[in-house]
Order: structure tokens, then sequence, then C-alpha cells
């Protein structure tokens, strides 16, 4: 891995059963800090798998992911379930495609939720958590009236904000965004990516993007067909 790397993937192979094919085979996979990657390929190419894998929910069966964290190169492969959860909420924001939104709290507790978990959050905010959950919530269009509301109660779009305020919060230094703009209108899906890359650059965090809108392409550095680079796929539509 490069040096200047926040996150690198070398010799990647991962399948769901033992015995199957693997669905995710990559030789090698890089992000700058503070690149803003964009990542496209048809279902079924292994998008969801890769944002697992590079976020720590997901074990390789082969190959090694590292990540730069506070001067230090961290192996995630070699780190215990409670040690990588550790990690994901003190520097890594998801945005997961089904939100995984907490439905007993409420809009404003679920944004707060990582600066609860995570100290080192909480000393990159300007103020207090539930401050910046508030600026955060307004940016996407989230008014006062719903901060006290149930999650459950939202529309679809806004539990999706919902889930992308609470990935910004505490400025973490990768965000990681799973088809994020899909159930937004035209207007809000600007409005969402002009925030996500505002707050990155404020922030200096790297983004890998995924979705399948290649329109959205234009708004990153770099853009990456998964299909072309995973080898599993590649294997199996051959």
């Amino acid at each position: 891995m490069s040096s200047a790397c926040l996150l690198s993937a070398e010799d990647l192979v991962f399948r769901w059963r033992r015995g199957q094919p693997p669905c995710l085979e990559l030789a090698d996979f890089e992000i700058q800090p503070g690149e803003r990657l964009f990542v496209h390929g048809p279902s079924g190419s292994g998008k969801s798998t890769l944002l697992g894998l590079l976020g720590g929910v997901l074990r390789p069966e082969r190959g090694r992911i590292t990540l730069q964290v506070e001067g230090r190169s961290v192996e995630l492969g070699g780190l215990s379930d409670r040690e990588r959860d550790r990690l994901r909420v003190d520097h890594i924001g998801f945005v997961f495609q089904q939100f995984n939104l907490v439905p007993y709290l409420s809009v404003l507790d679920n944004v707060c939720l990582p600066c609860r978990f995570s100290a080192r959050r909480r000393q990159r905010l300007a103020g207090d958590e539930r401050t910046e959950a508030r600026r955060l919530l307004r940016a996407l269009d989230l008014g006062a009236a719903l901060e006290t509301t149930p999650v459950t109660r939202l529309s679809v779009g806004q539990q999706q904000r919902v889930a992308v305020a609470r990935a910004l919060i505490g400025r973490p230094e990768l965000l990681i965004a799973d088809e994020p703009t899909s159930a937004l209108d035209a207007q809000r899906q600007a409005g969402f990516l002009e925030l996500l890359l505002q707050e990155s650059a404020a922030s200096g965090a790297s983004v890998v993007f995924v979705s399948h809108d290649e329109r959205l392409a234009a708004h990153f550095d770099r853009r990456v067909a998964l299909a072309e680079l995973n080898r599993a796929a590649a294997l199996a539509e051959a």
C-alpha cells in the first residue's frame, strides 16, 4: 500500500457460503485521503459486498484491508468483532441501503447516536452534538418539527436523510454510502450531494459512494466500474 493511502485492499476474496464460488475477488483497491470516489455497476457486481468489507462489517476469506487512522496502519482482518465495531464508530460514517436506524429513537437521537458511542466523534464537533445534529438536519431539509418524531413515522426519503446526517456527524475520516440517493427526488438528490461533498471536504474525509446512477459520477474525483475490477463477477458472466 502507498504510504499516502487512507485505505487499501489487496488480494481480496469473499464468498457468502463455503463451497460456493466467490462473489467478490479484487487484486487491489485504494482510496486516497480526501478522495471522492464513485463506484458503479449493475446489480450483482459486488458493490454492497465491497462496502461491507471496506467498512469492517464483513470479513474477507482472503486478503488484507488496511486503514490509516491517527498515524498508524490498522489491518481490519487482525481485529476482533468488537475492535472492528470500535474502529467503525470512531472513524467511518456508513449510510446503509436499509438505513439501520433505531426504531424506538427519535430523529434527533438517531443522528446523535455515533457521538454517544464515540468520544473521538464528540471531540471533533465545533459545539455540542445536538446543535450539530440540528445543523445537519436543516441542511438536509428536515425541519425542527421532526426532531422528536420516531423514525418509523417518517417517509423512506426522510429516513434516508436521517441516516446521512448520522453518518456525517463527528467528521469521520471515511464516509461510505451505499445507494444513498435512491429514495430522493432530483432536487433533494442535488442538495444531498452538495452537503455530503461539502462536509467531507471541510473535514478532509474520503468518500466512497456507490450507485447504479452513472449521471452522479460527475460530482466525484474518480469513478470505478466494479464489474471491470471484480474478477468473480467477470467469471460468473463468462
